[in-house]
């Protein structure tokens, strides 16, 4: 049975790991949701599956409501152009680390630093709000089901199309 074609194509896949502002939520059915921020992010060589590196600390919430359900909605944003993309899942389930996960997550904090420092951020206060020491490193993967372009505009709204 083939597969279906993934949802990002190349240049979105390079794009949501490149140092963004990731924001994931899950709830509950019937709750408010529960959010969290990602620490980084990898994309499968096919594109199929997008795995959020996050604080196990302070995603607890979250990753209990996706392991009640599976579901999850994720925003890709750069913070400098306001470029965003969201992508759900149904599938979304917490997965074992690879072995460069830490450096993959210090590598986005990096990275994300890097763009709002010139716009005025204090350098600090962005290292603390992604803080996350290695062995409080979760990682939840899931396989986009929709996503949509959210970039402010008269395109926000529009679907993505799956990848050829």
């Amino acid at each position: 049975m083939a597969h279906p074609p993934p949802l990002l194509d190349a240049e979105q896949a390079a794009f949501i790991s490149s140092g963004l502002s990731i924001s994931a939520a899950a709830c509950q059915p019937g709750a408010l949701p529960n959010l969290a921020r990602a620490t980084g992010c990898r994309v499968s060589t096919d594109r199929c599956t997008v795995t959020l590196l996050l604080s196990r600390p302070a995603s607890a919430a979250l990753l209990q409501d996706v392991a009640d359900n599976g579901r999850i909605a994720v925003v890709f944003s750069e913070p400098d152009s306001h470029r965003t993309l969201q992508l759900k899942g149904t599938d979304a389930r917490e997965v074992g680390l690879e072995p460069g996960d830490p450096a993959r997550a210090q590598h986005h904090v990096d990275r994300f630093v890097a763009r709002l420092e010139p716009l005025g951020y204090p350098v600090d206060v962005l290292r603390t709000l992604l803080a996350c020491a290695p062995e409080d490193l979760a990682a939840l993967a899931f396989t986009p089901s929709s996503g949509s372009f959210q970039t402010p505009g008269p395109e926000a709204g529009t679907p993505l199309r799956s990848a050829s």
